[in-house]
C-alpha cells in the first residue's frame, strides 16, 4: 500500500463504544502514511457536536488528535473542481466525491470507507475499501 485515504465514519469509531470496529480503525490509523481532508474534519466536527454532543472543547480536543495523527490535505479549487467531475462520472454524493477527489490528488491509492462502494477502481488508481468487511 502507497498511502491511503480515510472517510469520516472509519474515523468516527475510534469513539465508539464497539471495539472491534475501534480496534480496526486505530489499526489503519497506525498502519502508515495515512491522509484526510479538510472536509473530513469538518464532517467530524459536525457528528461531534450534533450527534456525539460533544462540547466545543470535546470537539477541539477530538480534532486535535486527530490532527495529530494524520496528514491533512486542504481543499482547493482544483479538488473541487476534480470532485465534481467525479462526483458526475462515478455516481458520488457530492460531499463523498470531496473525499475521493482529495484522496486522488493526495496520491492515494486506498480509500477506507464504510459507506462507499467497496471495491470500486476510481481513475485506475484508487481503490475504495470497507474496513469492516469480510474481505478487509
Amino acid at each position: 500500500m502507497l498511502a491511503s485515504f480515510v472517510d469520516t465514519n472509519v474515523l468516527l469509531y475510534l469513539a465508539s463504544e464497539t471495539s472491534t470496529k475501534a480496534d480496526r480503525a486505530e489499526t489503519i490509523i497506525k498502519g502508515g502514511d495515512t491522509s484526510i481532508s479538510v472536509q473530513v474534519l469538518n464532517e467530524l466536527s459536525n457528528v461531534a457536536r450534533r450527534k456525539m454532543r460533544l462540547t466545543w472543547a470535546e470537539t477541539r480536543n477530538f480534532l486535535a488528535l486527530v490532527r495529530g495523527l494524520l496528514r491533512v490535505h486542504p481543499i482547493t479549487v482544483e479538488v473541487h473542481e476534480t470532485a465534481i467531475d467525479l462526483g458526475e462520472r462515478y455516481g458520488l454524493a457530492v460531499y463523498d466525491a470531496m473525499i475521493v477527489g482529495s484522496a486522488l490528488h493526495a496520491g492515494c491509492d486506498t480509500l477506507w470507507s464504510e459507506n462507499m462502494q467497496h471495491g470500486m477502481l476510481i481513475e485506475g488508481r484508487l481503490r475504495i475499501s470497507n474496513p469492516f468487511g469480510a474481505a478487509a
